[in-house]
């Protein structure tokens, strides 16, 4: 596998950078989502932007101000705003007030959970709200980093400094520590409800097995770790952060512990955001010169989506059925790739 030459022709690898439909958002993005077959593209003020198959594009406003954070399940997508709300955008382009912060203050995080329950943060403090029970917060020692439920089971985990925090809001037992010293910001759950990994805000992530604490220390990256995906069942964790999709093995009872992780799609630029295909042993990687790549897990084979010499990949997501890729660069320009 060789570096795909800067500025160049692709010419050693297969290509389908023609059947990308071009989605003009025009304005910064900061995520992107799919709400069935359609992608959301949210921006980092105001906006999101619905497109469909053909590149049909509807601009929806869902909050008066910037867009601090965005989550999705697929049915709908949670985002918090500097103008203290929190809404919910569904497939149907409608938008629903779900919380609003009552000092105004910034919501800086978001979760969503299967069942409906939905989590944010504002400072120190996360909320949980399921179904019809009212309103639980919990206060932890710095501010909160990420948020995310558990697969199984209403849980939350709380990142913040010095570790991450285990919360399960509809009962009395006091939240479990994890602690570690650093920052922790983004965190997620293994899909088997095995692990607890947070990116850093060091160029490390950290992690803990659930059944005995034991932690998991994955270092050397150059860069800070701004994205990560669990490739189908679980098996590995991709992230961004080097120049080569770094790959974190999870499918033993060790997770990585005491293992290498696969490093693929070495290019002379950083990976920046990657995406793990829904179904599939194959992921997409985006680029901080705009290339975007997608690669079988299973030999390294890389397919061209887009070629360098744009702005930085921002965003990267597949619908659930892994038949859709859409994409979106630091300023706006985005692509849908039918598969």
């Amino acid at each position: 596998m060789s570096d795909l030459p800067s500025g160049g022709e692709h010419a050693s690898i297969a290509s389908v950078t023609d059947r990308v439909q071009a989605v003009g958002v025009g304005a910064p993005v900061t995520s992107v989502h799919f709400l069935g077959d359609r992608a959301a593209f949210v921006g980092a003020e105001e906006h999101v932007w619905i497109a469909d198959g053909q590149g049909e594009i509807s601009r929806i406003e869902v909050l008066g101000g910037g867009i601090l954070c965005a989550a999705s399940d697929g049915a709908r997508i949670a985002m918090g705003g500097d103008d203290g709300k929190v809404v919910a955008l569904d497939a149907k382009g409608a938008v629903a007030e779900l919380a609003v912060d009552a000092k105004r203050r910034w919501i800086d995080n978001v979760a969503l959970h299967p069942d409906g329950a939905y989590a944010w943060s504002v400072g120190k403090f996360a909320y949980v709200r399921s179904g019809k029970s009212e309103e639980k917060s919990l206060e932890v020692p710095s501010t909160v980093g990420g948020l995310a439920f558990a697969p199984k089971g209403l849980r939350l985990a709380v990142a913040h400094y010095g570790g991450a925090t285990l919360w399960f809001p509809n009962m009395t037992a006091t939240p479990e520590f994890f602690a570690w010293a650093g920052s922790h910001l983004a965190v997620t759950f293994s899909p088997d409800n095995k692990f607890l990994v947070t990116a850093m805000h060091e160029p490390a992530l950290h992690g803990w097995r659930l059944a005995d604490n034991r932690h998991m220390r994955m270092s050397g990256y150059p860069g800070r770790v701004k994205s990560m995906s669990w490739s189908v069942g679980g098996k590995h964790l991709a992230t961004s952060g080097a120049d080569t999709v770094i790959m974190w093995p999870f499918a033993s009872k060790d997770g990585p512990m005491g293992k290498e992780p696969a490093m693929l799609a070495p290019l002379q630029a950083r990976v920046t955001v990657v995406a793990c295909h829904p179904k599939q042993d194959v992921l997409a990687a985006g680029y901080s010169d705009g290339t975007i790549l997608m690669v079988r897990l299973e030999d390294g084979a890389e397919i061209l989506v887009r070629r360098n010499g744009t702005p930085p990949v921002a965003a990267l997501a597949w619908n659930a059925k892994g038949t859709l890729l859409a994409f979106a660069d630091e300023e706006g320009n985005g692509g849908l790739l039918t598969l």
